[in-house]
């Protein structure tokens, strides 16, 4: 690997803060297109977090206090819906490093079947964060690139475990909220 590769650590700490994104998603099998805004906050959980301990109790895991744990909050609205009702949610997704760019993730919800998971990640050559996430019936990849220090882009595609073909793609752009950040 190269030594200028970003590490998961630089990669979670220029994520923190608050985003506006816009997603496009396509699922393929029904031909419908959805387009969504969402304001997401992503920031630092300490190790010791009631949810953080409850997630390693889930897995039978001991605590890992080199681990690095966020929350992401989110409010969507969907050009899906009948009225303009946006809905809250919140992910704890824990990094359990391996090496400074690859390990794996652990999550009390996932990103397409809303179970507990846990994924892997790698972070490539162009610095680029990959998650791949298996799960009953569908298969999540995962990949979050900054275009710009407040300009990140997410491209995922689901697709079915048993045959592999490709369900649903999305790409997203998100945008820091600049007032968002301190001083």
């Amino acid at each position: 690997m190269t030594k200028n590769l970003t590490t998961i650590n630089q990669f979670i700490e220029k994520s923190i803060g608050e985003w506006k994104s816009i997603r496009s998603t396509h699922t393929l099998a029904f031909q419908e297109f959805e387009n969504s805004t969402s304001k997401i906050c992503i920031r630092h959980i300490n190790s010791k977090n009631k949810k953080v301990i409850k997630i390693f109790k889930i897995y039978k895991l001991s605590l890992n206090l080199q681990s690095i744990a966020i929350s992401i909050k989110w409010q969507a609205i969907s050009d899906w819906e009948d009225d303009d009702i946006s809905k809250g949610e919140e992910t704890i997704l824990i990094f359990l490093p391996k090496d400074e760019n690859s390990g794996i993730v652990l999550r009390n919800k996932g990103y397409t079947e809303s179970v507990i998971s846990s994924s892997n990640y790698f972070i490539d050559e162009k610095n680029n964060l990959h998650i791949k996430t298996i799960y009953k019936s569908t298969v999540s990849e995962e990949r979050i690139s900054f275009l710009s220090t407040h300009i990140r882009s997410r491209f995922s595609v689901i697709r079915n475990l048993e045959n592999n073909s490709i369900i649903q793609t999305s790409h997203t752009s998100e945008i820091r909220n600049l007032s968002s950040l301190k001083d």
